[in-house]
């Protein structure tokens, strides 16, 4: 090569050099050998394709993951499900719903109860009642009130009177309309709460109904007994 080729060529190594660019300090600094072993690499970081930006590109997104956790109706039972507030059971303004099954006199007895509790001893309750039988059975409806003294702790009793009416329906062989009684309930019960909005109730209370004598003459009082047990649920109302 000439010497005019040769000052041409380290002209344009110097103005590669000046600029930055890989490719100039890669052709300058090969070696003996030909190779190029540093920055051979380096002109692939420089375009941003190398090892490290290729890995970073491809690597996976993990995808958020998903909460297990429940939405609890009653936030504050989330992780003591059987939890007690502490002090007196509140029951002012508060709405009882409770399912019952029991006997009346001999026979079995569905109940659903409904209860108000205007302040924390006294409870209004209305109750509908059904006493299926083979031939016959009777459905009894009822409105009671409720006096409680509340106390701390699980284990609530309280008494109970209230008046209703009961509706004997015969069997379809007996060609009879129904028959239709005054009744008076009184009797006693316990609730034990469970947590602070669900009690087991149980409920023992004498009914007595009113009706006439065997020979037609005069009025004549028959007493049964009654037994329930069931739930109450509870729920605060706003007042």
């Amino acid at each position: 090569m000439t010497g005019a080729g040769t000052l041409t060529l380290l002209a344009l190594a110097g103005l590669m050099l000046a600029s930055g660019c890989p490719m100039a300090s890669a052709q300058v600094a090969l070696d003996s050998t030909g190779a190029a072993p540093a920055a051979a690499d380096s002109i692939t970081d420089w375009l941003g394709e190398g090892p490290d930006s290729t890995a970073d590109s491809a690597a996976p997104v993990a995808p958020p993951k998903k909460s297990d956790r429940l939405e609890h109706l009653v936030p504050e039972l989330a992780g003591n499900p059987y939890k007690l507030e502490p002090g007196v059971r509140p029951y002012q303004n508060r709405l009882s719903l409770s399912p019952a099954f029991g006997e009346l006199g001999a026979r079995r007895l569905f109940t659903f109860r409904v209860a108000y509790n205007p302040n924390s001893w006294l409870g209004y309750e209305a109750s509908l009642d059904h006493n299926p039988g083979q031939s016959v059975h009777a459905v009894i409806n009822s409105i009671s009130a409720i006096l409680r003294h509340p106390w701390p702790g699980r284990v609530q009793p309280y008494v109970m009177g209230g008046y209703g009416m009961i509706v004997v329906y015969p069997g379809q062989a007996l060609k009879a309309d129904p028959v239709t009684k005054n009744a008076l309930s009184y009797g006693a019960g316990t609730e034990l709460f469970v947590r602070s909005d669900l009690a087991v109730r149980g409920e023992v209370k004498g009914a007595t109904v009113m009706g006439r004598q065997t020979n037609g003459v005069g009025t004549a009082a028959y007493d049964y007994l009654q037994w329930t047990i069931g739930l109450s649920f509870y729920r605060s109302i706003k007042p």
